[in-house]
């Protein structure tokens, strides 16, 4: 066997005689080692991370939160604006039914005038609760704070209806218009005028809602235009008659409707709520429901089907109202301060019915001018539509 040449001991390279200066580094890495153990903990928890930052004076930046409120403030502010409104609500509806009583408070003769007041009053909630919930339920699915589902043709198909039941059988149709199966009627037809349009322009390939909306305001021009051309027909006392009912009243309603629009309200209504995280959904774009697995044509189409009863009720009950709708979303809008549809709609229905008692008890009992109520609602909604796109500059 070969034998092994013995290495020197001189051959043989150490590792801390590897460099000059390796020993050095060796002891200082050591020392940074020591030092670290020895050094007070740093935790990443949250909690600790900010009270770090707070001690060494760094910034300290607001958490943003995916809740309902940005913040703890913003929170607080709902709960007061709602507190504030439920107040307003039972001031005006109980002024509503006690000011102005001639009989003695408490008595019979009083309980019954304030019993026939009521009815008005149930009328008003079931209307801002129509007009506050399709309206805000509209402006989310169109994806436009600005068009409201008056758009569509609702107050030009009931102005039609009227016009010609006076067109056709004189004074005579008013009084034939009058009744639960002609009220029934009223809110089939606009019903079922809404989902054919609905059916006929948001299915298929090519669905578009901008179509839908431009091929509504095409629809019910065309229908105000009938409407006028038989309105000039007819006899100043026929004309007199046919626009007292086209204000928009609640003096129009009658008991007899409500036991029937009232389960069709709150059904379309609950219905609406029950879906509030769709429509959060929806206000965020298609592509954003796309992504998050929610069909956005099978929900939206499933949504203005609700919009069309609720405003079918209302409209066949007290009249066309155009701009309250639109004066109560957006009022709600800047008062709520939430995107969460949840926490909306409750603030629109009461809105609405502060808006519209408040409004009649004003008028009815400051002024004593009870029929020019729906024409001061409408100025200042109308109002209130130009100021939002003067204020905006664009549609």
């Amino acid at each position: 066997m070969a034998e092994r040449t013995p290495v020197p001991p001189s051959a043989v390279r150490r590792p801390d005689a590897a460099h000059p200066l390796a020993g050095q580094l060796t002891e200082r890495r050591l020392e940074a080692v020591a030092e670290e153990s020895i050094s007070p903990g740093i935790s990443t928890a949250p909690a600790d991370l900010v009270e770090d930052l707070e001690v060494i004076g760094a910034p300290r930046r607001t958490r943003s939160s995916s809740g309902a409120f940005p913040d703890a403030r913003s929170r607080r502010r709902y709960r007061l604006v709602l507190v504030l409104l439920i107040v307003l609500a039972l001031g005006f509806g109980a002024g509503l039914l006690a000011v102005d009583n001639p009989m003695p408070t408490g008595s019979r003769g009083f309980w019954l005038i304030a019993e026939m007041r009521a009815t008005s009053l149930v009328v008003m909630a079931v209307v801002a609760f129509c007009q506050a919930v399709a309206t805000i339920t509209f402006m989310t699915v169109t994806g436009n704070r600005i068009i409201t589902p008056s758009i569509m043709g609702f107050e030009s198909l009931y102005t039609v209806i009227q016009t010609g039941a006076v067109y056709l059988l004189g004074v005579a149709g008013v009084v034939a218009l009058q009744g639960t199966g002609q009220f029934l009627l009223q809110v089939a037809v606009m019903v079922g005028f809404s989902v054919l349009l609905y059916g006929w322009l948001l299915r298929g390939r090519y669905a578009n809602i901008q179509v839908m909306l431009l091929v509504g305001i095409i629809i019910g021009g065309g229908m105000g235009a009938v409407s006028t051309f038989m309105q000039r027909l007819l006899t100043p006392s026929e004309f007199d008659v046919l626009t007292a009912r086209l204000f928009g009243s609640v003096q129009n309603a009658s008991a007899e409707y409500l036991p029937f629009a009232i389960p069709l309200v709150l059904g379309a209504g609950v219905l609406i709520w029950l879906n509030a995280r769709q429509l959060n959904v929806i206000s965020l774009g298609r592509d954003v429901c796309i992504n998050v697995g929610v069909d956005h044509g099978r929900q939206t189409i499933y949504m203005l089907v609700l919009v069309s009863i609720l405003m079918a009720v209302s409209t066949a009950l007290v009249g066309p109202m155009t701009f309250f709708g639109f004066l109560v979303a957006t009022l709600t809008f800047q008062l709520a301060g939430t995107h969460d549809h949840r926490l909306l709609l409750p603030v629109g229905v009461l809105t609405g019915f502060v808006v519209l008692a408040g409004a009649y008890f004003v008028m009815n009992h400051l002024f004593a001018a009870q029929g020019v109520v729906s024409i001061i609602i409408e100025l200042v909604g109308g109002s209130v539509f130009l100021l939002v796109i003067m204020r905006r500059g664009r549609l």
